[in-house]
């Protein structure tokens, strides 16, 4: 029994080594590629300032802010996604299916259509807030004595649905109906810069940190809600902590990319099969695996149609909807 637990334990500490070699490589090759590319001579020079003026400005001003948010939003979703994968016991459950993206998304809009000059940092809470409520509503329409997986993951789609036509209509009726604003709903990393990335790092740091540290809970909800009141955990306020989490998670997501697709739906499945089922290994996994899959992913957006880009959240769309399609055909 030992070996086997070692085991175990060597094969998870494996794969998340694995997992930081890959957001290394990743983030090393996206701030390589783009419009001018760095040889791994010149990305050194831009990275340490050790005389190329052009590669500083590329690598510090426009290509590392843009890629650490992109990672930040990949961990942020990934691990809300197992959250709510968790807490509801649904392997189709996530951010977007859920509707917290979509609540994020309005409540994000509507302060910066209300208010155009509002200062950045105040998006991020608003994007929360709007996470939080979208939460309440789903969590409202499928309780019924208890919590159903379908029937959350059905009031998740019905509330994503209506914060979505509400984003749309606050848009429609505003002078901000442009191009950039619809990358907002697509999920777009465009011009991200180191403001983006001071708005959603203490999301990460705080909320994503106390996720890991409290994804143990998600082991004991496993077991069923009975077993784990025998246990001794107040079931009810500990699922709605980490709602609360993934709330947190989602709307400072949401208030740097926009609205993105799949990526909380599928990052954790491909954790699990890493590693097996212990939250305790698959959140932090999973948040390494989201973050290198969004960085990847922006690399495709910048580059598939350069000079332009498209919105990154197609190309997480295109990977992710034919595996939430396979998802639903072999776990429901």
């Amino acid at each position: 029994m030992r070996s086997v637990s070692a085991g175990h334990s060597f094969g998870s500490l494996r794969a998340i080594g694995g997992a930081v070699l890959l957001l290394l490589f990743s983030i090393g090759l996206a701030v390589s590629l783009g419009a001018v590319r760095l040889s791994p001579d010149r990305l050194f020079d831009g990275l340490f300032d050790t005389g190329d003026a052009a590669a500083r400005q590329i690598v510090w001003h426009l290509r590392l802010p843009r890629v650490l948010v992109a990672a930040l939003v990949g961990a942020n979703l990934s691990l809300a996604g197992v959250l709510l994968q968790g807490v509801t016991r649904n392997p189709l459950a996530g951010p977007h299916v859920l509707g917290l993206s979509a609540g994020a998304g309005f409540a994000a809009i509507t302060v910066v259509v209300a208010a155009p000059g509002t200062p950045i940092e105040l998006v991020a809470p608003a994007a929360f807030i709007g996470a939080i409520i979208a939460a309440i509503v789903v969590y409202g329409l499928a309780w019924r004595g208890g919590i159903s997986p379908v029937r959350f993951a059905l009031s998740g789609v019905a509330t994503a649905a209506l914060f979505m036509a509400l984003s749309t209509a606050v848009l429609a009726s505003s002078d901000l109906f442009t191009q950039s604003i619809l990358s907002f709903l697509a999920g777009g990393l465009f011009a991200r810069d180191w403001d983006d990335a001071r708005q959603i790092a203490p999301y990460t740091l705080l909320i994503g940190g106390g996720a890991v540290l409290a994804a143990g809970t998600l082991n004991v909800l496993a077991l069923g809600d009975d077993v784990a009141r025998g246990l001794g955990m107040r079931v009810e306020r500990t699922r709605m902590l980490l709602v609360v989490f993934a709330a947190g998670l989602t709307g400072s997501a949401v208030a740097v990319s926009g609205m993105l697709a799949f990526v909380g739906l599928v990052v954790p499945h491909a954790a699990r099969l890493l590693v097996g089922s212990d939250h305790r290994v698959s959140a932090p996994l999973a948040a390494l695996l989201g973050a290198s899959l969004m960085v990847l992913a922006d690399v495709v957006a910048r580059l598939v149609i350069a000079p332009a880009e498209i919105p990154v959240g197609i190309v997480t769309a295109v990977v992710g909807a034919p595996v939430f399609l396979l998802l639903i055909r072999t776990r429901t």
